[in-house]
């Protein structure tokens, strides 16, 4: 069975001011979302499914996903606020209108995938080298592996000049994940890289390996997933702000031996769409892929 592309669309986008996940950045109007489906279907994926907003369905279907699902096998499913939670939690967190997060997005699409699966974030852009280094990876898995994977990054070439950027910082040992680590604000301080946590302030050098969210999964992952979800709305129900984080629930398959996380490395060049300038960034960057003839100048011709 082909591997299923997992794609984590029900973002707010409260930093780029709008709904990123279906802005137009191709010649013809293509989304960032077109170029990964068609990356996916290239590089052996058999399906993708999205997670998205019941608010921005109608949108999502006309800018989108009809297009995208004449040619490639697609559905999608809903992150809702009061999905997986119990009546006391959806009372406790009434007050609450940014998602759960990424795991929880991941749990909400939980019925629907079949096979080893690939999470990507519809905002950034992955290459599709890394895009068929997993799709590769994951149509070899047997039913019950518990031997996941992920690409890497180097930090230096996922930075935006534009503002801080989130990334899991990773160490490897043996080819496989050994630690991962969520930054969530790291940033340019002159030519210096930062990363700020919890008020404090240290120098990275750019060269650390870093994930963009770009993993494979057996479907055994769901398992642990499902655990750290638990974990955490009973600790965070009435909470405002706080994320379960795919990064950091993956980390958990490793340190709790539930399984390993290969890692496989790209040295792609990042763009993506988290800061309102940064559309004019992706779209120059598109248009210098079409020109190299990486893309067709119309992607879906059907």
């Amino acid at each position: 069975m082909k591997p299923t592309l997992l794609v984590l669309a029900a973002g707010m986008g409260s930093r780029y001011g709008g709904v990123k996940q279906i802005d137009g950045v191709g010649l013809h109007n293509e989304c960032l979302l077109d170029y990964a489906a068609y990356d996916a279907e290239k590089s052996g994926f058999g399906n993708v499914v999205y997670i998205i907003r019941k608010d921005i369905e109608k949108d999502f279907r006309e800018r989108l996903f009809d297009r995208v699902a004449r040619n490639f096998d697609a559905q999608y499913v809903f992150q809702n606020h009061d999905s997986l939670l119990s009546q006391k939690q959806i009372a406790a967190s009434s007050a609450r209108t940014k998602p759960w997060g990424t795991v929880h997005a991941v749990l909400c699409a939980r019925n629907v995938i079949k096979a080893p699966f690939a999470v990507i974030n519809a905002d950034d852009y992955y290459g599709r080298d890394a895009v068929k280094t997993l799709a590769g990876y994951l149509s070899t898995m047997k039913d019950g592996s518990t031997e996941h994977a992920m690409v890497g990054y180097v930090l230096g070439n996922t930075m935006s000049r534009s503002g801080s950027v989130s990334r899991g910082v990773c160490t490897v040992k043996n080819g496989c994940l050994d630690s991962i680590v969520e930054n969530l604000k790291i940033y340019y301080e002159g030519d210096k890289i930062i990363s700020e946590i919890d008020g404090h302030k240290r120098v990275l050098t750019g060269k650390e390996w870093v994930s963009m969210n770009l993993f494979g999964f057996g479907l055994t992952a769901f398992d642990r997933f499902n655990k750290y979800w638990e974990n955490f709305i009973a600790d965070n129900a009435g909470s405002e702000k706080a994320e379960a984080l795919l990064p950091v629930a993956a980390g958990e398959i490793v340190q709790n031996n539930e399984g390993v996380i290969k890692f496989f490395t790209s040295t792609e060049s990042w763009f993506g769409m988290t800061y309102p300038q940064d559309r004019e960034i992706v779209k120059t960057e598109i248009a210098k892929k079409i020109s190299e003839g990486y893309y067709p100048e119309k992607l879906w011709e059907k």
